[in-house]
């Protein structure tokens, strides 16, 4: 019974953050409808036109207003990923709750508004708002990435297209959590995986769809493939 109930109440929260996060996004668009259906005088057909061609760049201010509120939301309700952790799923105490609600709203606006915004600024500083540590100059092209406040990217760390990283596993029915540490001018190639734990020396190179096992060090000025990765250079 007391799982039953906090299932429920970590439902509903989650549902009603987003419902006020979602609406807070779409007061900007809400606000130009409003004018846009009050335009006097003009042409229905014209009338017609006008508003089709403002569906697509309504939903990009939609986008764009939830990259920001989501995570500040999230942070001010205290949601994250604990680090070096772990949590045994059929428990499911308040951690484990709290990770699952973090990861469900991070999913959320990655899913909503992610597509428009990746591998641009406006997506790199979405990830600082919702935790991550990134340096300069930072290029993220991947919505493949979780438990953000776990991920530490230094000065010119590129991430390509599609790669995985994540700051959690599970295994045996318990998550695990544990930090991803990428150094300064370190490349993670397209497809790549990048499990729990991994850090790497300043410009290192991972190749395109390897594999880098959780927990595992690699070098600096060095280049790394396959799966498992092993040093090719």
């Amino acid at each position: 019974m007391v799982h039953f109930w906090r299932i429920a109440w970590t439902v509903t929260t989650f549902v009603l953050l987003e419902l006020i996060v979602c609406g807070l996004s779409a007061l900007p668009v809400v606000f130009l409808w409003s004018q846009l259906v009050n335009l006097p005088g003009w042409n229905p057909l014209l009338l017609f036109v006008v508003w089709s061609c403002a569906l697509i760049p309504s939903y990009i201010i939609f986008a764009l207003v939830l990259l920001f509120v989501s995570p500040v939301a999230v942070r001010l309700l205290g949601w994250h990923t604990p680090p070096q952790a772990e949590l045994r799923i059929a428990d499911l105490d308040w951690e484990l709750l709290h990770f699952a609600r973090y990861a469900a709203a991070n999913h959320v606006a990655r899913l909503l508004a992610g597509t428009f915004f990746r591998a641009s600024p406006i997506w790199t500083a979405h990830l600082r708002l919702a935790g991550a540590r990134l340096g300069r100059r930072v290029y993220v092209n991947s919505l493949e990435l979780n438990d953000y406040n776990l991920l530490h990217f230094e000065d010119d760390v590129v991430i390509g297209a599609d790669a995985h990283l994540s700051g959690h596993t599970v295994e045996n029915g318990i998550v695990k959590t544990a930090g991803v540490h990428l150094g300064r001018n370190t490349t993670v190639g397209v497809g790549s995986i990048v499990d729990i734990g991994v850090t790497t020396g300043p410009n290192c190179e991972i190749g395109a769809l390897s594999f880098v096992p959780k927990h595992m060090a690699l070098e600096g000025d060095a280049v790394y493939a396959g799966i498992p990765v092993k040093r090719i250079r």
